[in-house]
């Protein structure tokens, strides 16, 4: 866990803090800033002069439009990190509001304490029951200081087990919601066994009987990601990223200076796009036009898709089959090929897997249908 200790929380707190002072646009949207000031000049001289000016008004908003749509397809891995943290960007709780149903909070780790950082509790989504965990950033200042910027101490992480454990007990889904720079670097988090807490979540959730499906919503940093990342079915949004140490973090130690955090993120290779390459995440949620934070609604409607799509799947398996399917998962983490002949050959034998269990499900299920005709 010494990665966890180079992530600051303050470093979203300057994000959010540049951003708000463009009037909420990153620094690379410079030249939507020019088209949006444009739009709003001619809304201004409509109102004073009484000139009919939508003919122009129109253009613009095509324009702006073309030039968010050219933007944000070509995204560098840095400047994805830039939306990840955009302070307006839809976090846990607004999905909570969006996705589901009848939510019920629950608090403690029934050891220490309640630890704003992650939010825990039942509630509905689709036609499933689940049991939620997500990181809470807050909303505005004195929610952040609270949920200390969504970075979790170790009471967080145990009180995210006991939610889970009592799930696995009464079976219902888990669903996880990441969104944090990493676990918290105090030296009270250190002393009551961050790294432990983490450590202790990886193992029993990679054999919870119950089905866990995973979304990192925004920032993926750290241990305190992969600390309620284990699961079935792991999936990113589009402007994610998901890595095992900060941009900063990984310059301040490879370079010396956070100033080479550019250079941090290509190297990572942080990305939902690259990930999927490295069959790190199973699944790309799609984002709204120019992110997340622009349409929020939308990108709910786009998480509650994949998550009643994913549980939908995952329910059908037995609890034995899920629990093997699982762990063979967290065995190719880390996993790569020197030549794209072993990368074939890998790819063949996982679709061969996948072809005998499909045919062998089938099989059974056929044998059931045989027997209850008989």
């Amino acid at each position: 866990m010494s990665e966890a200790t180079t992530t600051e929380p303050a470093s979203l707190a300057g994000t959010a803090a540049a951003s708000a002072s463009s009037g909420g646009f990153l620094e690379f949207e410079k030249p939507l800033v020019r088209i949006q000031q444009e739009i709003e000049e001619l809304g201004r001289l409509e109102n004073e002069t009484g000139r009919d000016l939508s003919a122009e008004t129109k253009q613009l908003r095509t324009n702006l439009k073309a030039t968010l749509k050219r933007i944000y397809g070509n995204l560098t891995p840095w400047e994805t990190v830039q939306v990840a943290r955009h302070p307006k960007r839809p976090l846990t709780t607004d999905y909570i509001r969006m996705v589901f149903r009848d939510f019920c909070e629950l608090h403690g780790d029934r050891t220490f304490s309640d630890d704003r950082a992650i939010i825990t509790g039942f509630g509905r989504i689709g036609r499933h029951r689940v049991m939620l965990v997500g990181h809470d950033k807050g909303k505005d200042i004195k929610q952040r200081m609270a949920c200390n910027f969504g970075c979790a101490h170790p009471e967080g992480y145990r009180k995210a087990l006991l939610k889970m454990k009592m799930a696995e007990k009464y079976g219902v889904p888990v669903v996880c919601l990441v969104d944090t720079q990493g676990a918290y670097p105090g030296i009270g988090a250190e002393e009551r066994g961050i790294a432990y807490a983490i450590a202790t979540n990886l193992m029993e959730m990679a054999r919870l009987r119950t089905p866990v499906v995973t979304v990192v919503i925004g920032e993926g940093g750290s241990g305190g990601a992969l600390g309620i990342g284990v699961a079935d079915r792991v999936a990113m949004f589009q402007n994610a990223f998901y890595s095992v140490i900060s941009p900063e973090g990984c310059a301040a130690i490879l370079w010396k200076t956070a100033e080479r955090r550019k250079h941090a993120a290509e190297a990572l290779r942080l990305t939902s796009r690259e990930l999927l390459k490295l069959d790190i995440i199973d699944h790309v949620i799609p984002e709204p036009l120019g992110g997340a934070h622009r349409q929020p609604e939308a990108a709910g409607a786009n998480l509650e898709k994949f998550l009643v799509g994913s549980l939908d799947d995952l329910t059908r398996l037995t609890l034995d089959a899920l629990v093997a399917k699982r762990a063979e998962r967290v065995r190719r983490w880390g996993s790569f090929f020197e030549s794209p002949s072993e990368l074939r050959a890998a790819e063949e034998k996982r679709h061969a897997r996948r072809s005998t269990s499909r045919t062998s499900r089938l099989g059974n299920r056929f044998a059931r249908n045989d027997a209850v005709s008989v």
